[in-house]
C-alpha cells in the first residue's frame, strides 16, 4: 500500500463561491470520460454531455477525454472534439486501466470538483448536478450514483443485476462497506480530497472505484449517494469474469491492509465541523463509539484466547498458575491489539511503556480473577471445571470494563484531542497538527513565503516554527 501522502489533516470543507473557477482561470467541474477503443460512441457521448452541461450546469465546466491506449481511431476523434469545442480536452495514456486514467487526469486537474462517467452514458445526465452539488456546497467529500437505491430506476439483465448485488454483499460482509453501489460509473470527488486519497489507491483497473470508496469511508469522509436512472449498455466490452476475479483479489488486499493498520487514514481526517469554533470544543470524547466497538471486538477475541490458554495450562497446572499464565499471555496480545486497532497508535514509539502500563492493568485483572477463584475454592472446596470457567467469565466481564476505562484514561489518553503517537513516518498527527498549520498550507503543500520580521527574539521564532512543523 502507498503511504507517501501529504501529512496533516484535511482542512474544513468550504462552499465554492460562484465564479470562483472563472477568477482562477479554471472550471469548477472537470468531468472525465475514460475510453478504450470507443471510436463509435465517443463523439455522440461528448456532444450530448457538452450540450447538457451548457444548458443546465450553473458553473464553468470542462470535459476531459482520457484515452486508455486505444488502438483504433479513438485518439483522433478525441483530438477533433477538443479542437472543435473549447470546453473539451483530450488526454492520451500509453497504458490501459480505467483507474490509471482517472488518477492521472484527476491528479493534474485544476478544477475543485472532479467527476467521471462511462462513455456509454448509461446513467441519466439529470443526476449530474445533484451528484456534484454536495461537493460544491462543502457538505460532502465524495459523491456516487447508486443503481441499488430504492428510488433508482434500472433496466438491465438478470446476470448483471445478480453480480452487482452479490459484489456489494461481499463488500459489506468483508470490508464493512456502507455505501450501496461501488461499481456505478458515475462518481465525483473534491480535488483537495483527491490529492490526499489518490496516492493511497493502488489499483489501476476496475477495482479503483471500490478501493477509493472503502478508504474514504474508513477515514470518516462523507460520501453522498444519488439515486440514478440507469439503462444497461448491451454492447459493453467489460470482461465480467476477469473483472470479478480482480475485484475479489482487491478486496483481499485492501482488507489485509486495513486489518494490519498499514494505511495512514488519519491523514484524511476532517475537523469536527466547518465552523472554526468546532475545533476548540473541549470535553467531548473523541471516537468513543468507534473505540468501544473496537475494544469489544478485541476483548471478545482475547477472552476466547484466554479461555483456550487456561484450559490448556490447566492440564498440567493448578487453577491459579493456569489463570496467571493465560492472563499474562492474553494481556500482552490484548494490549498490542487495542494499541493498534482500538486507539489507533502506529509505530514503535511508546510501545514498551504501553505494554508496561498494560501489565499493571493485567495485575488488576489478575487480582479480580484470582480473588474470584479463591472465593470459589473457599466456598465449594473442589469446584468443577465448568464452574471455574463460569466464575472466570463473570470476573473477566468486570475486569473488561475497568480495563477499557484505564486504557482510555491512562494507557492511551487522548490529550487535547491529539492522536496517540507518531505515524510510521515519525510525524505526530491529529487535530493539533491542523491547528498548528494553516489550512492553506494543508491544501497546497507548496512552500509558503516567510512572514515579515516581527519583534520576537530569534530563538523564540525558531521554537515557534519547529512547533508549527
Amino acid at each position: 500500500m502507498r503511504t507517501d501522502t501529504p501529512w496533516g489533516t484535511l482542512p474544513a470543507r468550504e462552499h465554492l463561491l460562484a465564479g470562483a473557477g472563472d477568477v482562477a482561470g479554471a472550471p469548477v467541474l472537470d468531468v472525465v470520460v475514460p475510453v478504450y477503443n470507443e471510436e463509435k460512441d465517443l463523439e455522440p457521448c461528448v456532444l450530448r454531455l457538452h450540450d447538457h452541461l451548457a444548458r443546465t450546469f450553473p458553473y464553468d465546466f470542462r470535459i476531459t477525454v482520457a484515452d486508455n491506449a486505444s488502438t483504433d481511431r479513438t485518439a483522433q476523434v478525441a483530438r477533433r472534439l477538443a479542437a472543435a469545442l473549447p470546453r473539451v480536452r483530450s488526454f492520451r495514456l500509453e497504458e490501459k486501466g480505467r483507474g490509471r486514467a482517472l488518477r492521472t487526469v484527476w491528479s493534474h486537474s485544476d478544477a475543485p470538483v472532479l467527476a467521471y462517467m462511462d462513455v456509454d452514458l448509461s446513467t441519466d445526465l439529470n443526476a449530474l448536478l445533484p451528484l456534484v452539488a454536495p461537493l460544491i456546497s462543502g457538505h460532502s467529500d465524495l459523491a456516487i450514483g447508486s443503481r441499488l437505491a430504492r428510488s433508482s430506476r434500472v433496466v438491465r439483465g438478470t446476470k448483471r443485476e445478480f453480480i452487482s448485488r452479490a459484489y456489494n454483499i461481499i463488500l459489506r460482509s468483508s470490508l464493512a462497506a456502507r455505501f450501496s453501489d461501488a461499481q456505478c460509473g458515475f462518481k465525483a470527488i473534491r480535488r483537495d480530497v483527491a490529492q490526499r486519497l489518490l496516492p493511497m489507491v493502488e489499483d489501476t483497473g476496475w477495482f479503483f472505484d471500490t478501493e477509493l470508496l472503502v478508504l474514504a469511508e474508513r477515514a470518516g469522509l462523507r460520501i453522498h449517494e444519488v439515486p440514478v436512472d440507469w439503462v444497461d449498455d448491451p454492447d459493453s466490452t467489460v470482461h465480467i469474469v476477469r473483472t470479478a476475479t480482480d475485484d475479489l483479489l482487491g478486496v483481499w488486499r485492501v482488507g489485509r491492509a486495513l486489518a494490519v493498520g498499514a494505511l495512514p487514514l488519519d491523514r484524511l481526517a476532517r475537523p469536527f465541523g466547518d465552523d472554526p469554533r468546532d475545533r476548540r470544543i473541549g470535553g467531548v470524547p473523541g471516537g468513543l463509539a468507534r473505540q468501544l466497538v473496537g475494544f469489544c471486538v478485541v476483548g471478545a477475541l482475547s477472552t476466547l484466547f484466554y479461555l483456550a490458554l487456561y484450559s490448556l495450562f490447566r492440564l498440567g497446572a493448578g487453577p491459579q498458575i493456569a489463570n496467571g499464565g493465560a492472563l499474562l499471555v492474553s494481556a500482552v496480545a490484548n494490549t498490542s491489539a487495542n494499541r493498534r486497532l482500538t486507539f489507533g497508535v502506529r509505530g514503535r514509539g511508546g510501545a514498551v511503556r504501553h505494554q508496561a502500563q498494560g501489565l499493571v492493568v493485567f495485575a488488576i485483572g489478575l487480582a479480580l480473577t484470582s480473588g474470584s477463584l479463591a472465593a470459589l475454592g473457599a466456598a465449594t472446596g473442589a469446584p468443577s471445571h465448568s464452574t471455574e470457567l463460569a466464575v472466570l467469565i463473570a470476573a473477566n466481564l468486570a475486569a473488561t470494563v475497568l480495563r477499557f476505562l484505564l486504557f482510555r484514561a491512562w494507557v492511551f489518553p487522548d490529550r487535547d484531542g491529539r492522536e496517540h503517537g507518531p505515524d510510521r513516518d515519525g510525524l505526530a498527527h491529529g487535530p493539533d497538527r491542523a491547528a498548528a498549520v494553516p489550512a492553506s498550507a494543508l491544501a497546497d503543500p507548496a512552500p509558503v513565503p516567510a512572514p515579515a520580521p516581527a519583534p520576537v527574539p530569534a530563538d523564540d521564532t525558531r521554537h515557534d516554527l519547529r512547533n508549527a512543523r
